[in-house]
């Protein structure tokens, strides 16, 4: 019976030890796709921008009588 006990003992350390380790992994994951969301926006931001500055460059272009 005593090592019964000490068998589950040792299960349940090995689960609460698994447990703390995904749960950090899990933190670290949260944290690097909250910068890659940060990221992707500021980049959207950018791209959108760089959209407008190109129309409005084109429409500075002479147009063409061919």
């Amino acid at each position: 019976m005593l090592n019964e006990l000490d068998a589950l003992e040792s299960k349940i350390a090995r689960v609460v030890a698994l447990c703390r380790e995904l749960r950090s992994e899990n933190d670290g994951l949260r944290e690097r796709l909250a910068s890659a969301e940060t990221d992707r926006q500021h980049l959207a931001e950018r791209m959108a921008a760089a959209c407008a500055r190109i129309e409005q460059l084109a429409q500075q272009l002479p147009e063409s009588n061919a």
